[in-house]
């Protein structure tokens, strides 16, 4: 065989042999800082690379149950999952991390620790939670609303992002003056050191249970590498790095 063929060849099974180890994945919104650093470990190590997309969990379920081709979903719950799970279209789910709620504001002056009385006070204007019909942590943001009685005083002033990312810029560009979002976000590399915040009392609700699914698609399609980063983020250096992003691992 000619020596540029076999280049060619070569090279054409090459990059097959990497596509082939490429996965696609599913990433809850609030895990957007995390994930880069999870990922970017896990791919020096094994050599699969990854190609996340970030949007909300809600979201994410109705694509996978329309055959959407994700190979891994990580969730900021356990109920899209399981579901996902009850209806074929991916494995059990496993718990990989505990999400935690925090009032985040950009704007200077405004009163963090008191929060309650902040966001009651004409001087607040809107204040931002992602929706909770898709995203997790607004519903739990509702349920500490709720909890406090403040739900239906706040009502007026409670703007929505159809997931904790776009509440997160809807925070930081002030668009609006305070908001609720994951404790990561406030945590990261791109975002700390950013406003003031404040984490909310866990009295008023449960840590987030998020969980992972390896997809009926990734099943399929990329069962070995699939189930080596599901192994991963449950080994010793995921757990550190979630913990270090302010997660609680199981």
């Amino acid at each position: 065989m000619p020596r540029l063929l076999l280049f060619a060849v070569l090279l054409f099974f090459g990059l097959s042999a990497r596509a082939a180890e490429a996965l696609t994945v599913a990433v809850a919104a609030n895990l957007q800082y995390t994930f880069a650093e999870l990922a970017q470990r896990f791919s020096a190590k094994t050599g699969i690379v990854i190609q996340p997309v970030y949007n909300s969990s809600g979201k994410f379920a109705a694509q996978i149950q329309n055959g959407a081709p994700f190979d891994i979903f990580l969730s900021a719950d356990t109920e899209y999952p399981a579901a996902l799970a009850a209806s074929g279209h991916a494995e059990a789910p496993r718990i990989y991390a505990y999400g935690l709620l925090v009032l985040w504001s950009n704007k200077p002056g405004f009163d963090v620790k008191n929060w309650p009385q902040s966001l009651l006070s004409p001087a607040a204007g809107k204040i931002a939670l992602a929706n909770p019909k898709v995203a997790p942590y607004g519903r739990e943001t509702m349920k500490v609303l709720r909890h406090l009685k403040l739900d239906t005083r706040l009502r007026p002033k409670l703007v929505q992002g159809e997931s904790i990312a776009q509440t997160n810029q809807y925070i930081h560009s002030r668009a609006a003056d305070a908001g609720f979002t994951a404790k990561s976000v406030v945590l990261s590399r791109q975002m700390a050191g950013q406003g003031q915040w404040v984490e909310l009392d866990r009295k008023l609700y449960q840590p987030i249970a998020q969980a992972l699914v390896i997809t009926r698609h990734g099943a399929k399609a990329q069962p070995q590498a699939a189930r080596q980063l599901a192994d991963y983020m449950a080994g010793p250096e995921a757990r550190q790095i979630l913990q270090q992003h302010g997660y609680l691992v199981p």
